[in-house]
């Protein structure tokens, strides 16, 4: 099972990263664990300066901009 984190304190960017994330997964009809990372000192530990960020199974694979559905089923691929 894919676990996807979705790194970011609350912003409006993060909440679409997270619903992009959701749809990429129940398109691809996958497993996956979707969960949120909001503690600014947990952001920066996954080495993150600039939310929202995406990390699959603990490598994070964007920063700072809101990937589509599209984008993250690439990256689940």
């Amino acid at each position: 099972m894919k676990k996807i984190q979705i790194l970011g304190t609350g912003c409006p960017k993060c909440k679409m990263l997270m619903e992009n994330a959701e749809k990429a997964v129940k398109e691809l009809g996958i497993q996956a664990e979707i969960s949120k990372v909001d503690k600014i000192q947990d952001i920066v530990k996954m080495g993150v300066m600039m939310t929202p960020a995406i990390a699959i199974d603990g490598q994070v694979k964007s920063c700072g901009k809101v990937l589509s559905s599209d984008d993250i089923k690439k990256l689940l691929s």
